[in-house]
């Protein structure tokens, strides 16, 4: 009995070994402003995404994720460098015609060059990298993402455009939101956006099907503006208005997700291929009729619904299926989890503050991925340590909040609990005095319409 189990573990030691020299493929997808609520895996029973659905159901799904900015160039910034982006001053938003007087000129506005990207560490394990969709990282050439690790790009410099070709009925009102393939060569979609970038991300599939590949399809869906294609819209009878364009555009988007998930399917690599599907920021209720409840607030606050959002993980024989993982994570595990399963050596990852998740997901480590988590947005911030959150407001008191009973952050706790208020108060300065100023900063007006938009969605 003895031999046959000595033999028993060599054999699956030896197993273990072989799969490991096989590289798994990686692949991210990002969806834009979309609602907490507004996926069937989030339990929505009106907005239809099976494909999204299957894949939590073979995967893993994250009750606490969370993103490193409520607002979408910085949380970009924070995931493609595994550090929180206040670190190298990417703090705001970097849109043009939006800025204070005293920052940088628009074309120097992007991820600093001296930071490296997930592109960069799995360009240097060998892999074949591409980069399809909403960049939002700096408009120029030298932010560009082919000078960025990503051997291939197809999509557009800044933070939002048409679904649909520009042309006089359409015409664009910023040049860094032209459709382009690879750098400096732009051509407008013959067909809805949604479509042409996924069938961009499946033929670099094809192309690399002998390869490791990573890849990340940064969808600009559902972000404004409010563009649907009929067939999908009359998928929607009993809705009206933002919220029908909002399921339209969702539904889009999970079969062009499902049409890659076949092909990986098809080739044989569905086995070998990691799969990570998150969103940028809580959705923008205002502006494109997501739903974020039970989480009180939207995209560009910190309440929950500004900053946690659904998260899966599918990785076959490895995450056990249709599970669920209680303790917060971030996504600044993405750059790290995908460097360190790809064969990458955790030394290698210098100064970076997100962590492989891998070993916490399969029960190696029953410790919580993180002891912090921080948020900063110029005197706006926030904190949460194990359940104790704190937010720190401009205009009025700091705000506690015990996240294990009330997620809709409807009973504030700071008056009954003064000293964990001034505890995580001096820990949220600790941190932040490790970071750089903001390189750029948005006009103060707009910190006063984030406030308000604040108060307008959250559930008292």
């Amino acid at each position: 009995m003895r031999i046959y189990t000595a033999c028993l573990i060599s054999m699956l030691t030896l197993a273990h070994v072989l799969t490991a020299q096989d590289k798994p493929n990686v692949i991210v997808i990002l969806s834009d402003d979309a609602g907490y609520a507004d996926f069937g895996f989030q339990g929505s029973k009106i907005i239809k995404t099976p494909h999204l659905d299957k894949l939590a159901s073979e995967g893993m799904k994250f009750k606490q994720a969370y993103v490193t900015a409520a607002v979408c160039g910085p949380s970009r910034a924070g995931l493609l460098t595994g550090r929180y982006q206040q670190r190298f001053g990417f703090e705001e938003n970097n849109v043009s015609g939006y800025m204070s007087e005293s920052c940088l000129a628009d074309d120097e506005m992007g991820l600093p060059l001296d930071q490296k990207t997930i592109g960069d560490y799995m360009q240097s394990l060998g892999y074949s990298t591409g980069y399809f969709g909403k960049w939002h990282q700096g408009s120029t050439e030298k932010f560009h993402p082919l000078n960025r690790g990503f051997d291939k790009f197809v999509g557009f410099r800044g933070g939002a455009r048409s679904y649909w070709e520009f042309n006089d009925e359409n015409p664009i009102n910023n040049l860094e939101n032209r459709l382009e393939y690879g750098m400096g060569n732009f051509k407008e979609p013959e067909e809805y956006l949604t479509k042409v970038l996924t069938h961009e991300a499946i033929s670099f599939v094809e192309e690399n099907k002998e390869n490791s590949f990573f890849l990340m399809l940064a969808f600009n869906a559902v972000h404004a503006p409010m563009e649907a294609e009929e067939a999908d819209l009359a998928e929607f009878p009993n809705l009206e208005g933002k919220r029908k364009y909002l399921a339209a555009m969702t539904l889009s988007m999970d079969r062009e997700c499902g049409l890659l998930f076949k092909k990986l399917e098809e080739l044989g690599l569905d086995d070998n291929t990691l799969i990570i599907f998150t969103n940028d920021n809580g959705g923008p209720t205002d502006s494109n009729a997501s739903v974020n409840l039970p989480l009180s607030g939207t995209k560009a606050n910190h309440l929950e619904g500004g900053i946690r959002v659904p998260f899966i993980i599918k990785w076959p024989n490895v995450i056990p299926q249709n599970s669920e993982y209680d303790f917060p994570i971030s996504t600044l595990d993405i750059l790290p989890t995908s460097f360190i399963v790809s064969g990458g050596a955790t030394d290698s990852l210098k100064n970076i503050d997100g962590v492989n998740l891998i070993p916490y997901l399969t029960g190696e480590n029953t410790n919580r991925p993180h002891k912090y988590l921080y948020w900063k947005k110029e005197n706006r911030g926030a904190i949460r340590e194990g359940d104790w959150k704190l937010i720190r407001f401009p205009d009025r008191p700091a705000a506690l909040f015990d996240l294990s009973t009330d997620i809709s952050e409807k009973n504030n706790l700071a008056y009954k609990n003064p000293d964990k208020v001034a505890d995580l108060y001096k820990k949220l300065f600790e941190w932040e005095l490790t970071l750089i100023r903001p390189l750029w900063q948005l006009q103060r007006i707009y910190e006063g319409k984030d406030m308000e938009r604040m108060d307008k969605y959250w559930t008292k």
